[in-house]
């Protein structure tokens, strides 16, 4: 019997809570996206049951109905008229989820967002001036030579000008002009002004000053600052929106950029720059305090605490202090010690797991983990190993504790951030034994405790399992795993999304995934699921999967221009699948023929609902080995 629309959509706003319950609602291709004042006012299992929802989840702020491809934009529709609510995009509804979290939260987030994209050149110069400084140290005469002073000033020029890059990259978080913040991270450091590093020995007669109108403006940089260069460019891109709002448009390509920087420039350097510098200076000064507190306790204490700031998604506020410290004359990072110390911890208790386990996947996914995060990167070891055991990341925190505590106590001093690990110790010359003995402390303890007290429960299941065969379902535990895992749908050589050779595909566009260069001409279902869409030229197919998965399976760049030639799709929109199931048959040699790359993009075009989308196989793969996880 067809789906009655109405009835389903009215069911369904009855049990959201109605209108005032609700703040957004869009649709994608499969699901109805909702926005509601308070989610402790619905009735899941209810909504559940209504007829037309296969699944319901909450995912980053949202209320998430899985409604199915060509019958969810119907309900929307019908969702709408009994609502009485205006449509609205899906980013729109995603600005709605995030506007609910609480500001604290938001504030966070938008520092990560700052400091993520301009990570890549902070490591770069830090990891340059390790290198530099090293040989100079190693080889005396070359440290007096043309080369050194050449690499040398490439290594320090993102710190030189950091104020710019962090304007850039804010201006594009806050929604602003992305090149009027560079104007006013230019102003800050302009030459004109004296360099921040060079007042320290002056008196305060004896700085330069501008008196505007009464109003005194000292004429000193903000070279090394972090703090007053967000606040400037959020408040540029503050007065920039209200400008584009509130300005005829046939002038408004003059009068806004003109106003927005000269308004932005006299707030900051009168009144902005001295606040928030000032508080900068409070903040690490707490930092330091906290750092060297009763023999190292603070330090101890953020060694343990520092894996759950990483599993908040806040631990890129750190990012502040450390560009804080090193921007101080002669500053050193002494904040990267306890980070380096939690994060070498927390890889060690994930290889104590790879190495203790019997199971292969975990081995398979602990193994490199552990490597990753002793090289610095610790959310696949974190989020993929020792958060779901609870036992490995707490033993992880303890090792993390005593190598912080050991940081703290030799003053250990890093010359750069966003390093950590074993590439840290070339921002860390000066101490090297001194850092060595931390991250072997951190190792030790974290392995050993883990070795000891976290034991597999999984091995008895699969010994029973083994000894049933296929006659026993799969347990419960094996088959929550397989709802989080993408499998290879085609056989031949993974390849990284940014490398299928589309742009739309190898931007992300369409959703995070990889490119498999094909072997053979055959695709089968990576999941269990139903089919969302099929193209009419069969070559690409579109899969609703578990836990609201939305799937593309692409063969082939452009191949949409063969109009099915060379396809044979054996499925249907709606129609359920399992996975392993054939879904299409391609004939590569034609595809090549035709001037085309055979290339198939298996994409989850909604990867940014999975904080936990990760990428477990590259190379050689065979169909249905484990591709994604999220």
């Amino acid at each position: 019997m067809a789906l009655d629309y109405a009835k389903c959509a009215k069911e369904i706003f009855e049990t959201v809570g109605g209108r005032e319950n609700l703040v957004s609602a869009a649709h994608c291709a499969t699901r109805l996206r909702l926005v509601t004042v308070d989610n402790s006012k619905v009735d899941m299992k209810k909504l559940e049951n209504v007829d037309g929802v296969k699944g319901v989840f909450d995912s980053n702020g949202q209320l998430q109905l899985i409604i199915g491809t060509g019958t969810v934009n119907k309900v929307y529709d019908e969702f709408l008229s009994v609502s009485g609510m205006t449509a609205a995009t899906k980013e729109e509804v995603k600005a709605a989820a995030a506007a609910k979290q609480p500001v604290f939260k938001r504030m966070i987030k938008s520092l990560g967002d700052v400091f993520v994209p301009i990570l890549p050149a902070i490591v770069a110069s830090g990891l340059m001036m390790g290198l530099v400084e090293a040989l100079g140290k190693a080889i005396p005469t070359f440290a007096s030579s043309d080369w050194y002073g050449i690499l040398d000033m490439f290594a320090n020029t993102a710190f030189t000008f950091l104020p710019i890059l962090i304007a850039i990259s804010a201006a594009r978080v806050f929604g602003g002009n992305i090149f009027l913040g560079a104007v006013i991270g230019m102003i800050m450091i302009h030459p004109n002004l004296l360099n921040a590093w060079s007042i320290a020995g002056m008196e305060a007669s004896e700085i330069p000053v501008w008196h505007l109108l009464g109003f005194p403006i000292r004429q000193v940089g903000y070279q090394g600052h972090v703090i007053p260069v967000i606040i400037a460019v959020w408040l540029m891109c503050q007065i920039e929106k209200w400008l584009h709002k509130h300005v005829p448009e046939m002038i408004d390509l003059f009068v806004t950029p003109l106003c927005t920087v000269l308004a932005t420039a006299f707030l900051t350097l009168g009144i902005i720059g001295p606040i928030f510098s000032m508080a900068e200076t409070y903040v690490l000064d707490f930092a330091g305090w906290l750092i060297t507190v009763g023999f190292g306790i603070g330090s101890m204490a953020m060694g343990a605490l520092y894996p759950l700031t990483v599993v908040c998604g806040i631990h890129h506020m750190y990012n502040v202090i450390e560009a804080g410290m090193l921007s101080a004359e002669g500053g050193l990072n002494t904040w990267m010690p306890i980070a380096s110390a939690a994060n070498f911890a927390q890889g060690a208790a994930c290889l104590a797991v790879g190495l203790k386990a019997k199971n292969h996947k975990t081995k398979a996914v602990a193994i490199p983990s552990s490597l990753s995060a002793a090289l610095g990167i610790t959310e696949p070891a974190i989020f993929g190993v020792n958060l779901r055991m609870v036992k490995p990341l707490v033993c992880g925190m303890i090792g993390g504790a005593a190598g912080a505590l050991l940081g703290a106590f030799f003053h250990i001093g890093a010359t750069s951030y966003g390093v950590t690990g074993i590439p840290g110790f070339l921002i860390t010359l000066d101490y090297t034994w001194q850092y060595a003995i931390v991250l072997a402390v951190s190792f030790i303890i974290a392995f050993a405790l883990t070795w000891v007290f976290w034991k597999e429960e999984e091995p008895e299941e699969n010994k029973k399992e083994e000894k049933k065969g296929d006659e026993v379902k799969e347990p419960a535990e094996e088959a929550k795993v397989s709802d989080h895992m993408i499998c290879a749908p085609v056989k031949g050589n993974v390849v990284a999304r940014d490398a299928i050779p589309d742009a739309t595909f190898a931007a992300g566009v369409l959703g995070d995934g990889v490119g498999i260069e094909p072997e053979e001409g055959l695709v089968v279902s990576p999941v269990d699921g139903e089919i969302s869409t099929v193209v009419d030229s069969k070559h690409a197919v579109g899969i609703s999967g578990p836990n609201g998965m939305e799937l593309l399976i692409h063969v082939g760049v452009d191949t949409v221009n063969m109009k099915g030639d060379g396809f044979e799709c054996y499925v249907k929109e709606g129609e359920k699948v399992k996975a392993g199931q054939k879904l299409i048959a391609f004939d590569i040699d034609k595809i090549h023929k035709a001037g085309y790359s055979s290339t198939t993009a298996v994409l989850l075009t909604n990867s940014d609902d999975y904080s936990n989308f990760m990428v477990k196989k590259t190379g050689r793969t065979e169909r249905m080995e484990e591709l994604i996880s999220v």
